[in-house]
């Protein structure tokens, strides 16, 4: 199990990022991203915390930590900024939190992270043809989401991913105790999204590839 969107008490997730880590350990992952939700005014503060915890729980734990963010209800006009700051504060990945049905999200977010280079684009709700075509040339992963309510339009975002090639990673958008789901429960999510069993292996091979992909660049401990 690879899951590179959850939340701690450093947004408004339920767990300290120890025991997030410990709990998704018990249910068999591998690879864990710590993306709590910031903004402009909130980077800076919770950033460090951030690549702090992936660095101590990598220390301890057969878990790969990896510290991220999901840039979320920035102005669209404000969201590569909000990624330049993030990348240079430190964190190895970046979602940003895309135009759910679920809030009010702006139109035009779902463009403007794909144009910035995010690595993920979660929940992107309504995707249209023009967006799911960039994200595809650019390599961003379009995110199957867990959450309810963002879950709305897990069909659509797969039928948009496959007629336009783009590529497709699941999301648990976990907050709270019991949100993290395992393998075979995010597998069913992914089926109920309409992917068939070689998509579902296609969007965690994508998963992998990421997180090889973030070691590659990852510096090495100062410990």
């Amino acid at each position: 199990m690879q899951d590179f969107h959850s939340h701690t008490i450093l947004s408004d997730g339920e767990l300290i990022p120890a025991e997030l880590v410990r709990r998704v350990e018990v249910v068999g992952y591998q690879v864990l991203g710590i993306s709590d939700h910031s903004d402009l005014a909130t980077l800076g503060l919770q950033i460090p915390a951030i690549v702090a915890a992936a660095r101590a729980e990598n220390r301890n734990h057969r878990v790969r930590v990896f510290a991220g963010t999901e840039i979320t209800h920035v102005r669209p006009g404000q969201i590569a900024e909000a990624v330049r700051q993030a990348r240079q504060l430190g964190v190895e990945y970046v979602l940003v939190h895309g135009e759910t049905l679920a809030e009010p999200v702006l139109e035009g977010t779902n463009r403007a992270a794909i144009e910035a280079g995010v690595d993920i684009l979660a929940h992107p709700g309504l995707i249209s043809e023009d967006d799911t075509r960039l994200a595809a040339k650019r390599g961003v992963l379009l995110e199957i989401s867990g959450r309810r309510g963002h879950s709305l339009t897990n069909g659509h975002v797969a039928t948009m991913a496959r007629k336009h090639g783009a590529k497709l990673v699941f999301g648990s958008d976990t907050h709270d105790v019991g949100d993290s789901p395992t393998r075979a429960q995010a597998e069913r999510i992914l089926r109920g999204a309409g992917l068939s069993e070689p998509e579902i292996g296609q969007a965690y091979q994508n998963a992998t590839e990421l997180a090889e992909r973030l070691e590659k660049t990852r510096p090495p401990s100062p410990d």
